[in-house]
C-alpha cells in the first residue's frame, strides 16, 4: 500500500467525472441543429464554448493520468526538475503538480526567448 493511495484515488475520480464530461461534451457537439438560423447561430456560439470546454477537460485529463503514473512508477512528489520532494502543502494544492513550487517560480520567471 503506497503513502499516495489517497491520491491516486482523488486523480482516478476526477478521471473519471473528466472522462464523463468529456463524452458528454462530444455527443452534445455531435448532435443535429436547428434548421432556423438564428437558433443555429446560438447553437454555433453554444459549440465555440463546449469545445473550449472540452479542450481545458482534456488537459485536466494529461494531468491526472501523468500523476496517476507518477505515483505508479514511485516518481509522485519528486520535482521533475531539480530532483527534490515537492512540499506536501503544494501537492495538497495542486496533486498533479510535477515540480517544486521553486522550480515552478523559476520557470515562470524565465525569459521566453523573445
Amino acid at each position: 500500500m503506497s503513502k499516495h493511495d489517497a491520491v491516486g484515488q482523488l486523480l482516478q475520480e476526477r478521471l473519471d467525472r473528466l472522462v464523463r464530461r468529456v463524452g458528454t461534451i462530444e455527443g452534445d457537439l455531435r448532435s443535429a441543429g436547428d434548421r432556423d438560423w438564428q437558433e443555429r447561430a446560438s447553437e454555433v456560439e453554444n459549440d465555440d464554448v463546449l469545445e473550449g470546454l472540452d479542450d481545458n477537460a482534456g488537459e485536466e485529463i494529461r494531468q491526472d493520468l501523468g500523476g496517476l503514473s507518477r505515483i505508479e512508477s514511485g516518481r509522485y512528489g519528486t520535482c521533475a526538475d531539480c530532483g527534490r520532494p515537492i512540499s506536501a502543502e503544494r501537492l495538497t494544492a495542486v496533486p498533479t503538480a510535477v515540480t517544486c513550487l521553486a522550480c515552478t517560480t523559476r520557470r515562470a520567471l524565465a525569459p521566453t526567448g523573445r
